[in-house]
Formats: structure tokens, C-alpha cells, sequence
């Protein structure tokens, strides 16, 4: 089942086909240099731009759950090593962009929260998202993607402690 999924919905394997023989239609080899060169270039457009667009979509769906007044709650509540570890999983799960991360960072701390768990927050935030795993569990397998996580994570939560 992972493997249909991973290879027919992330990977697109039967838009790879499909671009091949349309370019076999058109007099190109798609086994030269050149016409695999433009399958390629063909396929990797269409795929990426795919998967933004509905990434993009479900983050932002995701995102209107947990508006910066929610996390600051959330956050508010937890002290400690725990309290960096819930900023780096809600920078995680609240895809904001490095350009909106700082000014709700800003926002953090002027509302009082400590400077750790905002810094926890502020470095998982960019760094491990949920764009970035679909994508790299689609270009590198499951394996890569977790382990950049895990190690997003820990980073963060030092980076805040």
C-alpha cells in the first residue's frame, strides 16, 4: 500500500509514463540525452508544481486551526525542557514561513512567553514543516524524512534551551 502511494500519488509515476509517450508521439527519444533530459525537465515541473499547490492548500487549511493567539496559549501553559519541546512541535504543525515566524516570535515574547520556547518555536518553525517532509519522504524514501525531523526537532529544542 506505501509503495502505491509513494510511487502513483507522491511520485507520480504514471505522469512520467504519460510524458514519455507523448514525447515519443512527437518524434523525440526519450532514451537520448536530450529528450530524457526534457521528459525530465517536463515531469518534475508538473510534479513539484502539484504538490506546492496542494500542500500549500492543506497547510493553509492546517494553519487556520492554530492562529498565533492559540499557540501563545498553548505555549503559555507548558515550563522547562517540555515547554521547548511544545515550541518546537507547534513551529512544526503552524507552517509559517521564516518571513511571518519572526514577527509572531516578536509577538511571543512581548506577550511574555520565555525566550526558549520562542526560540524552540522560532527554529522549527521554517526548518521542519510539513512541505518539507512530503517532499522529502517523495524525493528520499520514509527513512531521510524522519531523521530530518527528529533531528529538526532536537536542534530546536537546543537552540531554545
Amino acid at each position: 500500500m506505501w509503495t502505491f502511494i509513494k510511487d502513483q500519488i507522491l511520485g507520480m509515476k504514471r505522469l512520467n509514463t504519460i510524458i514519455g509517450k507523448l514525447l515519443l508521439t512527437a518524434g523525440l527519444d526519450t532514451d537520448s540525452r536530450i529528450g530524457g533530459s526534457i521528459q525530465f525537465f517536463i515531469y518534475d515541473t508538473i510534479k513539484i508544481t502539484v504538490l506546492l499547490c496542494v500542500l500549500i492548500f492543506l497547510i493553509s487549511y492546517i494553519q487556520s486551526f492554530f492562529p498565533p493567539e492559540r499557540s501563545r496559549k498553548i505555549m503559555g501553559r507548558f515550563h522547562g525542557i517540555g515547554a521547548n519541546i511544545i515550541g518546537a512541535l507547534l513551529g512544526t504543525v503552524t507552517p509559517f514561513c521564516s518571513c511571518s515566524s519572526i514577527p509572531i516570535f516578536m509577538g511571543f515574547t512581548s506577550a511574555g512567553l520565555p525566550l526558549g520556547v520562542t526560540f524552540s518555536f522560532l527554529i522549527s518553525s521554517p526548518m521542519v514543516d510539513l512541505g518539507s517532509l512530503v517532499l522529502l519522504i517523495t524525493i528520499f524514501g520514509v527513512k531521510i524524512a524522519v531523521a530530518y525531523v527528529v533531528l529538526g526537532l532536537v536542534i530546536a529544542v537546543l537552540g531554545g534551551h
